[in-house]
């Protein structure tokens, strides 16, 4: 995830590193860096100066970004084939008066999201306080060219609230929007083979040559430290230290992997009610409670009529123990709240979680590209295993548990299925391998977080000789926006990456949960 450093430097060279990123809009662009493919071919990329995109709503850090496109081969291997552009932005140090030398550039999570939504939180966050922070849209997303956006799922995301989690008509709806997707993509010339980890870490080595940044920092979070631990293992040259949020191992990135991860989270949850005596007293069971209504809501879907969060008109909403399940590794309701749902539930109040479930009816059409998570997923994530699999490692991290909740992955239901119409190479024997390295690391892991579980910080912690890894108690998915002292250890780690204070972390515990009278 994010990163800082406090080292102080000339105000004639903080303009240094604005200057690299290229020159004002409108004038000559960056010469070509030279990109190798893995068969020793080389392929030119450069940087281009524009303007910066133009959200719905402004970003005030953009006001005064250098901004762009680095334009790079859409398939390394293929030298000759064409090029895509990747929307870029350089945003200044707050204190330009002693900004470090070295930048730190963001990997979002995802796969897939719209990376410039999340400037808003790396600033406030502190991540450009004392150096510039570079922001690059992984290929495909939204600003790109090509945008990997489908539409025709997310129209389906916002009818699947009103079907089972786990529905036959459910599968067939996202199937047909999947290949609806695939289809059009490939036919304006789309190379999905190409929108993978490996080629988006090369892009990222590429962006740090076309702006002529000896050295930059690395903050990613999610998918993002996935993609930041495959750009280390692949390209450490000009990598000062890497940061990594809510870690996600390349080398144990599976669909199975995602029941792992959501027992922990959940678990970790229930014992921190269990270590407050109000919320023990009050929320006794929890475990039990959950698989309850589970097993209930699995057996007895609830349909209801309910607005979404925002307001507006009800919306059908189908409440099933996959939908229950899949609402809490989203954390709506969020953690603190999490106990009082569930027991409002059992007493027959489905409010929050109809709630929430209803905000998925809202969908932001076109700015989320499917196009790369599904490629990512089922090049990376799915090969090597197999629905019964998926099932084994959902019997294993929830036992008892209905088999129909069991067989989806949460976050990602009908995956296997999915990955049979989107059809890209099996990539994990490249993919699925540790990062070994000396360069300089922190892991920061939230002890809620049901997506990526925090334990698995440990193993990737073992392979990087110079790392330090904290877990913020009472925290789910991205972690250092969320926490102060997340993001104190973070601005000491890129002060001083060899020994950062995590003292703040010391004595840390979650906030008290939600209490509602009996």
């Amino acid at each position: 995830m994010p990163q800082h450093a406090i080292r102080a430097v000339t105000a004639a060279a903080a303009l240094v590193s604005l200057a690299a990123f290229g020159p004002a809009p409108g004038s000559t662009p960056s010469p070509p860096a030279r990109s190798a493919d893995r068969t020793g071919s080389q392929a030119p990329s450069r940087f281009v100066p524009g303007p910066c995109p133009t959200p719905p709503e402004p970003i005030a850090a953009l006001g005064n970004a250098r901004c762009g496109y680095l334009e790079v081969p859409e398939n390394r291997a293929r030298p000759g084939g064409r090029t895509i552009k990747l929307a870029a932005a350089v945003i200044p140090a707050a204190e330009p008066a002693t900004p470090a030398q070295d930048p730190v550039v963001f990997m979002a999570g995802g796969p897939g999201g719209d990376t410039f939504d999340d400037i808003p939180f790396l600033v406030e966050s502190g991540l450009n306080k004392d150096r510039d922070l570079i922001v690059m849209a992984q290929r495909g997303n939204l600003y790109d060219r090509p945008n990997l956006a489908c539409p025709e799922i997310d129209r389906f995301n916002a009818r699947a609230v009103g079907l089972g989690y786990d529905a036959k008509q459910a599968e067939q709806l996202m199937l047909k929007a999947a290949k609806e997707c695939r289809d059009r993509l490939t036919a304006d010339g789309v190379d999905l083979s190409a929108y993978n980890t490996t080629e988006n870490a090369a892009d990222f080595a590429d962006l740090r040559e076309a702006l002529h940044i000896p050295r930059w920092n690395v903050y990613g979070y999610s998918y993002g430290s996935d993609l930041a631990l495959t750009y280390l293992r692949l390209h450490p040259e000009g990598i000062r230290a890497v940061a990594i949020d809510s870690v996600t191992p390349p080398q144990s990135a599976t669909l199975p992997w995602g029941w792992s991860s959501a027992a922990e989270g959940i678990d970790h949850i229930f014992a921190a009610c269990a270590a407050q005596p109000a919320c023990k007293s009050r929320y006794p069971d929890l475990p039990r409670m959950l698989t309850e209504q589970v097993r209930k809501l699995e057996a007895h879907p609830l349909t209801l009529n309910v607005p979404p969060p925002g307001g507006g008109k009800p919306v059908k909403v189908v409440l099933d123990g996959g939908a229950l399940l899949n609402q809490i590794v989203a954390f709506a309701p969020r953690p603190k709240d999490l106990p009082a749902a569930l027991d409002e539930l059992s007493r027959g109040n489905p409010e929050r979680f109809a709630r929430a479930r209803a905000a998925g009816s809202v969908q932001n059409v076109g700015a989320f590209a499917h196009g790369l998570t599904e490629s990512v997923a089922c090049s990376e994530w799915a090969p090597g295993y197999s629905e019964p699999d998926v099932l084994k490692a959902g019997r294993k991290a929830f036992p008892g548990w209905p088999d129909t909740v069991l067989a989806q992955v949460p976050q990602l239901p009908f995956q296997y299925p999915v990955c049979r119409v989107w059809n890209v190479p099996d990539r994990a024997s490249v993919q699925r391998v540790a990062t070994v390295s000396q360069v300089p690391a922190l892991l920061v892991s939230g002890t809620f977080d049901a997506k990526t579980g925090a334990s698995w910080a440990k193993g990737v912690a073992r392979d990087l000789s110079r790392s330090t890894a904290v877990q913020i108690p009472g925290i789910g998915h991205w972690v250092v926006p969320q926490s102060p002292c997340a993001q104190r250890v973070l601005a000491s780690f890129l002060a001083r990456p060899t020994a950062p204070d995590t003292s703040c972390v010391d004595g840390l515990e979650p906030e008290p949960f939600t209490i509602i009278p009996k």
